[in-house]
C-alpha cells in the first residue's frame, strides 16, 4: 500500500516558520513599532534605527484619528518587518532598560508608601523605630506631620501632611544611601 504523502520520507524538509509563527513574529514587530511611537522624539535619534523608519515613526506621531492611526501604525510595522530583527536590537535593549527601570521605580515608590502608612497606623512604635534608624531627625515635627496627616484624611482634606511625610522619607533613604 502506498503512503498518503510520495514525497520521500526520509528526507526532513524545513518548511520555515508556520503560519502561527509568523504571526506571533508580525505581532511582535506590531507592539515594537507601537513602543517606538510613544518614545519622546529625543530619544528617537539614539536608538540607531534605519533613516526610513526613523521617518515614518515621525509621520505615524502626526495622525490623530484613531483608525487612521492604526492603519499607519500597521504600515511602520511592516516597513520594520522589511528591515529583519537585526536593526532593531537596540530599539528593543532600550525599551528592556526602561521596563526594568520603570519596575524598580515603582517598587521603590511602594516601599516609600507602606513606610508611611505604617508611621500613620503604627503610632509611636513606628516612629520610634524610624527614630533609631535616624538619630538627627525632627521629632517634634515628623509627630505633627503624622498627626496633621491623620487629621486631613479623616476630614476629607488635601493631603498636604501626607505628601510632606512621603517627601521626607524620600530624603532618608537617598541620605542612607548615599552614606
Amino acid at each position: 500500500m502506498k503512503p498518503f504523502d510520495d514525497r520521500p520520507q526520509d528526507d526532513e524538509e524545513d518548511f520555515g516558520p508556520s503560519r502561527s509563527e509568523k504571526r506571533r513574529n508580525a505581532l511582535d514587530i506590531l507592539k515594537l513599532a507601537g513602543q517606538l511611537v510613544e518614545l519622546p522624539p529625543t530619544r528617537i535619534p539614539k536608538l540607531n534605527l534605519p533613516e526610513d523608519i526613523v521617518d515614518e515613526i515621525g509621520r505615524t506621531r502626526k495622525v490623530t484619528s484613531h483608525i487612521a492611526r492604526k492603519r499607519q501604525l500597521a504600515y511602520l510595522a511592516k516597513q520594520m518587518r522589511r528591515h529583519g530583527d537585526e536593526a532593531f536590537v537596540d530599539a528593543r535593549a532600550a525599551l528592556g532598560e526602561d521596563r526594568d527601570r520603570q519596575r524598580q521605580e515603582a517598587a521603590h515608590m511602594h516601599r516609600l508608601e507602606a513606610a508611611r502608612e505604617k508611621l500613620l497606623e503604627g503610632g509611636d512604635t513606628a516612629l520610634g523605630e524610624l527614630f533609631d534608624k535616624h538619630p538627627d531627625l525632627d521629632r517634634q515635627h515628623l509627630r505633627s506631620l503624622v498627626r496633621q496627616a491623620k487629621a486631613e484624611r479623616e476630614a476629607n482634606k488635601p493631603l498636604h501632611a501626607f505628601r510632606e511625610i512621603y517627601r521626607i522619607l524620600k530624603e532618608l533613604e537617598v541620605a542612607s544611601s548615599a552614606d
